[in-house]
Order: C-alpha cells, then structure tokens, then sequence
C-alpha cells in the first residue's frame, strides 16, 4: 500500500509493473464454479464474466502481452479472443488463488465503497458504449465497450494500491467541484493519472483505442466520442437523472446517434416519468 505521492507517472508506471492484480470476489467465486467445466465452457461466457471485472479484464490483456509469441502480428482487441488464444484450461492455471480486492482494502472501507463506485461507472459506460456502436453498425464494438470499461483503471489501480491517496483525492474534488482534476491528481498522486494511462496502456497491450481517447487531434473522431459520451453520462447519472449536466450529454449522445430524445431514454433505463415526459414534450 502506497501512502505517498511518487515523483511523476514513471514511477507509478514501474511500480504498477510489478504488482500482481487483485480481482473482486464474486469473479473468483464465478470462476471457481466453472473450472470443473473448463474444457468444454463456452469462450463467450467465460469472456463475459472476465468483462464485468475491470481488474480481471486488466489481467487478461496484460497476461497476453506478456506471453505473446513472436508470430502473433494482429492485435488483439476483445477479450473472448484472447481467451481463444490462451486456451481455457491455460486460463484457469492462471486464476488459481489469485488475490481478492475485498480482503486488501480491508482495512479501508471508503477506499472499498469508492472503487465499488468506479466499477460501477465503468461497467455502466461499457454497456452503453456498446449499445451505441451496435447501433451505429459499427464493427469494432467490441473494443469500444473494452475502452469505456478501461477509461477509469488507473483510478481503480490507486483504489487498490493507495486507498488513502484515491481516497483524499475523491474526497477533496467532491468538497471543491470547482478544482481542475489533473491539478488534484497531480498534488496528490504525484502525476496527472492520463501520463501514468498512457504508458500502461502500451506497456499491458490494452486496446490502442485508449490512447485516442487522450490525443486531442482524435477528439471528434465517432468511436472517441462514442466512449468519452458514454463515460461521461456514467458519471454524471451516478449523481441521479437529475444532475445538471446530463441535458448537455443527452443532446451530445442523440446528435451522435441521430435518434430522439424519448427513445434515448429507453434505450438508457431512464425512469419512466422522464420517458413519459419526453414523449409529450416530442408529441405537442
């Protein structure tokens, strides 16, 4: 556990190298009851609970990097894919006894609830991101659900290895809305958390996608949009349907689509009184 800013994003990248990465106990749990089945398991639903843990999504993608052979020129960009390429019984020899999140923050129970949060969000934005690439019949939905569920994991990786940083971090942007992100994170951490992004995505073979999103020539590209919208709207509802800044995503997400503002709604969940309302608001 790391109790103190390290000087600049290198040393956090060197030191995130070396870690081994802990997964949420229900992902174990799951796994657990699948090994038995390990040879015949279907690649799709081992890859969709590998998904729906960011932690263990990260593992995968760095497992592969680390053990990719001098043939394999493509890059690899989903995660059933990837589990095509290891071999599920390989697969499973890996995940045996694997550290658990919920036994490391033990002893930090907002660091706990504020990762929770994040994951949340991030499982949120992949959703939606993928929703909206299917929409647009766009073919590499797949590694645009990947990069939304990835925007945030380095925040998650300080929830894990320095929850009392993460944690004053959190907590000094929520009591000051006002204070530039990068700022706090540089005061805090060390280094704004997009350089330490930047070097671990290479460095783990995460998608390339990720790295778009932080080059700001690439900002009006489609498949950018389509995460950075849908990582903003998961953050912005996880205030409630009501938070200021989710009209300006809404109008933002229905250009993109080019669909009205009642059928977004329904395609987000949204409650049915904003549904309903829509719908009279699109009718008069």
């Amino acid at each position: 556990m790391i109790d103190f800013p390290f000087p600049g994003a290198n040393a956090w990248v060197e030191h995130f190298k070396e870690v081994e990465l802990p997964i949420l106990r229900l992902t174990a749990t799951r796994l657990a009851e699948l090994r038995d089945n390990a040879e015949t398991i279907n690649t799709r639903a081992l890859a969709n609970i590998v998904e729906h843990d960011p932690l263990m999504t990260l593992r995968v993608f760095r497992y592969m990097k680390e053990n990719r052979s001098q043939r394999q020129n493509a890059e690899i960009t989903t995660i059933e894919r990837s589990l095509v390429m290891i071999g599920t019984m390989k697969f499973f020899d890996s995940c045996q006894e694997l550290p658990i999140i919920e036994h490391q923050l033990k002893g930090h129970p907002k660091a706990m609830l504020g990762l929770l949060k994040v994951i949340a969000r991030s499982r949120h934005a992949s959703t939606w991101a993928r929703d909206w690439a299917l929409l647009r019949q766009n073919t590499r939905y797949e590694e645009i659900s990947l990069a939304a569920l990835l925007h945030d994991f380095v925040e998650i990786l300080m929830y894990c290895f320095a929850p009392a940083l993460a944690t004053r971090a959190r907590e000094r942007l929520n009591a000051n809305p006002g204070l530039r992100t990068r700022a706090v994170q540089e005061e805090v951490f060390g280094a704004p958390l997009s350089e330490i992004m930047n070097e671990l995505v290479e460095q783990w073979g995460l998608p390339e996608l990720l790295l778009s999103l932080l080059n700001p020539a690439d900002a009006e590209s489609l498949n950018v949009k389509n995460v950075n919208l849908a990582v903003n709207l998961a953050r912005h509802s996880a205030n409630g349907w009501h938070d200021a800044a989710l009209p300006d995503d809404f109008r933002a997400i229905e250009e993109m689509l080019h669909i009205g503002h009642s059928n977004l709604l329904e395609r987000l969940g949204a409650p049915e009184e904003m549904i309903q309302a829509a719908r009279q608001a699109e009718a008069e």
